[in-house]
């Protein structure tokens, strides 16, 4: 008596038979032929082959992957934050950005239902760079003897002349004037590549996130003076805060406390005047000590102080994750700075001619951090109970989903 499911069985067996004879395989689908065959051993070549060879060709391939995915990601996050597709190449990263957001605080409109994607795509990021920094541990399982059996079939090769992470950089809003002198001079590097060459050019053109997140800050709604006129009532809340601690500090009994309180205060009222007058905020631009506009600085301010409403839970979000990225950036590369420390020490000279750890050390500070401003915000925070209270008309405003990042909305 025959089985009454082989029929079903052999039926079911044919049509996954069909499906792999007419659809495309796993491996076919990633490529996995080329990938898996990437890896080039120039100690085996040698015959001299170095085990550990193999784990930093893998990472260092497996990093650029990453830089890839990071760059789509970038890419589609400035175009959701550009309100003028056909203008995209219109401003560049640096003195234009800032005057173009003066003149257009009003007139250029965000819809508001872009930013969950945004946030999304900024989250996807974060996540990723985490994994990058981790990915960093996995290498040091290399010695510094085993690296050095190898590393001299390097050369002239090094992490600098990743195209895709100067990029990325670029993308973020990276200034060329920031970059340690050394990292300044792409041509010396790509000079031989005219794509890499016109790739990192166009990047340079095209407006950063930076530009793009300024230039959306710039039109938090509330900034406008005939309406809540924010700043101005900020202004006087820290106005009235700082008069209450000179108080306070005057009247301590001990002159040496008193005086140490005092010039506490007078130094708080000095760094605040930096964001009231306008043009101690550009000189501090020019200094490189901040990278905002004015607006986007102020705009910025709001959504912190503000960010408890709900209009602005999702722009502080974004804002967060925009320091992660720069955070987490920063931590990569003093990851890589100590790894490098470790495999080659502190005076050798990097692969590709660069002083090795030193230039790696000098990439650590605040020069690269692209949204440097955001983490200083905290300098400027009041009382809770200081926060100029919202009018009915921005409390409502602030209480409601908008179609659009403008006062004019309500």
């Amino acid at each position: 008596m025959a089985c009454p499911l082989s029929d079903g069985i052999a039926e079911d067996h044919d049509q996954e038979n069909d499906q792999l004879a007419e659809g495309m395989l796993y491996g076919e689908y990633l490529r996995l032929d080329k990938i898996l065959t990437a890896q080039r051993l120039l100690s085996a070549e040698y015959n001299k082959e170095v085990h550990d060879e193999h784990l930093f060709i893998i990472t260092h391939q497996a990093y650029e992957l990453w830089f890839k995915q990071i760059i789509y990601e970038l890419d589609s996050v400035r175009a959701l934050f550009n309100s003028e597709p056909s203008n995209f190449g219109a401003l560049n990263g640096t003195s234009n950005c800032h005057t173009s957001i003066q003149k257009n605080r009003i007139s250029e409109v965000l819809d508001e239902s872009r930013t969950l994607e945004i946030l999304k795509r900024l989250n996807r990021i974060v996540l990723i760079l985490k994994l990058l920094v981790d990915q960093v541990t996995i290498l040091e399982t290399m010695t510094p003897l085993d690296f050095m059996a190898f590393r001299d079939y390097l050369c002239p090769a090094s992490g600098f002349q990743s195209l895709q992470f100067r990029l990325l950089e670029n993308k973020l809003g990276v200034k060329q004037e920031h970059r340690v002198k050394y990292n300044q001079n792409y041509t010396r590097v790509f000079g031989r590549d005219p794509k890499a060459i016109e790739a990192i050019k166009r990047s340079e053109e095209e407006p950063s996130l930076s530009c793009l997140v300024q230039k959306w800050l710039a039109r938090t709604p509330g900034l406008e003076t005939h309406n809540f006129d924010f700043w101005e009532k900020y202004k006087r809340s820290v106005e009235n805060l700082l008069d209450e601690q000179e108080q306070l500090a005057r009247k301590y009994t001990k002159e040496q406390l008193r005086n140490y309180h005092l010039a506490n205060v007078h130094s708080r009222k000095a760094v605040f005047e930096t964001i009231f007058n306008e043009s101690l905020h550009n000189a501090l631009v020019s200094r490189g000590e901040r990278r905002f506009a004015y607006a986007a600085l102020q705009g910025a301010v709001l959504i912190t102080l503000y960010r408890d409403e709900p209009r602005f839970s999702q722009p502080h979000q974004i804002l967060n994750a925009l320091m992660d990225i720069d955070s987490l950036i920063t931590k990569w590369r003093y990851n890589h700075v100590l790894m490098v420390q470790r495999m080659i020490g502190s005076q050798q000279l990097g692969t590709g001619g660069s002083s090795g750890y030193q230039y790696l050390k000098s990439t650590l500070s605040d020069r690269y951090k692209v949204f440097l401003d955001l983490f200083n915000l905290s300098t400027f925070l009041i009382p809770r109970h200081m926060i100029p209270p919202l009018t009915k008309e921005m409390k409502s405003m602030l209480s409601v989903s908008c179609n659009g990042w403008n006062s004019d909305d309500n």
